[in-house]
């Protein structure tokens, strides 16, 4: 049986299975998170998008609790837009955006050597929805409280658009 009939037979991959690191270095369970919705983005200090932390933070606060919550996965994959070190991202985010939700240490999210969690998020044969490559910094994947994705949402549209607020909200 080939990995595609696997992940279709409810074998997939959850992203319950993780355990990644923190940006302050510690071990982050992403089996932590069963029974809550989580919005996992690549970001980025120095993008055209990077306001869109701004949007997360609110989205996080509004909706942020027992049932949902934001994961970011620095990466510097595009255009060098996340040359910093773990402590330069995280002071960048306290002190310019306020974050408070969850991010973790700067990750590779394309090419050979991404991480695990972006092989899971980009492979169709690991999360059982579809292929998919991160296009840009602050792509967006949606996955539901079982650990399994539901969505890709492109890196230009908003944390707050309507179509990821109706997500949140059924």
């Amino acid at each position: 049986m080939d990995n595609n009939s696997e992940a279709m037979n409810g074998k997939r991959k959850s992203l319950h299975e993780f355990v990644v690191e923190d940006i302050n270095g510690d071990s982050f369970d992403l089996s932590n998170l069963k029974g809550k919705k989580v919005m996992v983005v690549n970001t980025a200090s120095k993008c055209g998008l990077t306001p869109q932390y701004e949007e997360l933070e609110a989205l996080y606060k509004k909706y942020g609790s027992e049932k949902f919550t934001i994961i970011a996965f620095p990466s510097n994959d595009f255009m060098g837009q996340e040359p910093g070190s773990d402590q330069d991202i995280l002071t960048f985010c306290k002190k310019n955006y306020g974050v408070t939700f969850p991010i973790m240490s700067k990750v590779k999210v394309k090419g050979r050597s991404k991480c695990e969690v972006y092989e899971f998020l980009t492979s169709q044969s690991l999360n059982g929805l579809e292929d998919s490559d991160v296009k840009w910094n602050f792509q967006k994947y949606l996955i539901d409280e079982n650990g399994f994705l539901e969505k890709v949402i492109s890196p230009r549209v908003s944390p707050t658009d309507p179509e990821i607020i109706a997500w949140l909200t059924k």
